[in-house]
């Protein structure tokens, strides 16, 4: 046996720590999908570091909900809207799945849109759409053609392409000094878009399909390994479980903020400092930093767009269908064969050529990330109000409620959601 497969071996611990991530990773690095990517850009051209505590003050409110969703699927052995539709009447059910699904394809739309603009960059001569129809069809054919368990662990590599905006901070310079006193000193404005973007990098890193796809995939684990069952049905997992699920989301919920901040510091420190401006989306952010970082720079800000965005539009679409398929009593999930689950799967077809639709009708891509957060925000915080509730719902969750410290903390971050929400949408009114 050689030294390094060995137990205790660093390559050993590598290799176990990885393997105990799942759901939690890839839910995070989802959380940075193009449009996400765009609004961290924003931040770095128009306020520099400044807004670098948003994303340390976001990341116990994202552990929080996300860990009460994660928990709520393991536990029950169904996703938030399978809960929902057992224990909630039909106007609170619907309403929220049908506004998720239309959010989830206008950001489809916008995160497709963006792909192909930012392969474009590369590649000038294969007009956008070309790119669309092959991603759309590629994020659509791939979880039809692979069994589960390979599926997430594409999904899991694929998490890896987001380690190339470290790589953009390494080609750039970067004052240390003020990034720190940034993240760790919050300074604030009386500036109506300072708070405009705070919320909108809440917005973005606290997003409702997320918490629909944490909690659906905890329900798949539970699937693709027939000795795991949900917890009410086998108490004695639950330690390891419940240890792991926490582990995966403090993991998972990291890695999507240090990312975010990657990019707020790479953008801050270049576009920022030559005072660029308004940065509308991905791949104009990634445009703008060629002249200003070079090539490389450039290269891999872009390629990290692609990368993001084949792991987060099939999360945004697969929540769509996981949401429409257990609000209606149809069999879902990856792990079910397409002839098995063939509603699931077309409805996550639907999803993926909506979202395709969206750019060729030529609608602006900063129109539909508009009208897809206006939707998340009426969405975000009823679904935490729920999660918190069914959490804490012994008829839900039998003896594995939630501790109280989890549940005070997601009130405050439900609290803080509806605060941010309530001024977006007042300012969007106000806008219009």
């Amino acid at each position: 046996m050689s030294v390094r497969s060995r137990h205790g071996t660093p390559a050993a611990t590598l290799r176990s720590g990885w393997a105990r991530l799942g759901a939690g990773l890839i839910t995070g690095a989802a959380d940075d999908d193009p449009s996400g990517i765009a609004t961290y850009s924003q931040a770095g051209a128009l306020f520099g570091y400044q807004l670098g505590w948003t994303l340390l003050f976001s990341y116990p409110l994202m552990v929080v909900i996300q860990n009460l969703s994660a928990r709520i699927g393991r536990v029950t052995g169904r996703g938030i809207a399978g809960n929902l539709r057992g224990h909630y009447p039909v106007w609170v059910l619907q309403p929220i799945v049908w506004l998720l699904f239309a959010a989830n394809v206008l950001n489809l739309g916008a995160d497709l849109g963006a792909m192909a603009e930012a392969v474009r960059l590369l590649v000038p001569r294969v007009p956008a759409w070309v790119w669309i129809i092959c991603f759309g069809l590629t994020c659509t054919l791939v979880p039809l053609l692979l069994s589960h368990r390979l599926y997430v662990g594409v999904l899991k590599w694929l998490t890896l392409a987001l380690f190339s905006y470290f790589g953009v901070l390494a080609v750039v310079h970067v004052d240390w000094g003020k990034v720190a006193a940034a993240v760790l000193i919050p300074r604030c404005s009386f500036d109506m878009q300072f708070w405009l973007m705070v919320m909108a990098i809440l917005g973005t890193t606290i997003s409702p399909y997320l918490f629909f796809w944490q909690a659906t995939q905890e329900v798949e684990d539970t699937r693709a390994h027939p000795q795991r069952l949900p917890l009410k049905r086998r108490p004695g997992q639950a330690p390891a479980a419940l240890a792991r699920i926490r582990l995966d989301t403090l993991a998972g919920m990291a890695f999507s903020n240090l990312v975010g901040l990657a990019i707020l510091i790479a953008t801050a420190s270049t576009l920022g400092t030559a005072k660029v401006g308004h940065v509308q989306t991905a791949a104009q952010a990634a445009e703008a930093l060629r002249p200003l970082a070079g090539n490389f720079a450039f290269a891999l800000f872009a390629l990290g767009i692609v990368g993001t965005g084949l792991l987060s539009v099939p999360v945004l679409a697969g929540s769509a269908a996981y949401a429409l398929g257990e609000a209606r009593r149809w069999p879902v999930g990856f792990s079910r064969k397409p002839l098995q689950a063939r509603a699931f799967y077309a409805a996550l077809a639907l999803a993926m050529l909506l979202g395709s639709l969206v750019n060729v009708a030529a609608v602006n891509p900063m129109q539909a990330l508009l009208w897809a957060a206006v939707l998340n925000g009426l969405v975000a915080v009823p679904v935490m109000v729920l999660i918190v509730r069914m959490a804490a719902d012994h008829s839900i969750m039998g003896r594995f409620v939630a501790p109280g410290p989890w549940l005070l903390l997601a009130w405050v971050a439900t609290g803080v959601m509806a605060v941010a929400t309530l001024g977006w949408l007042l300012s969007v009114a106000a806008a219009h």
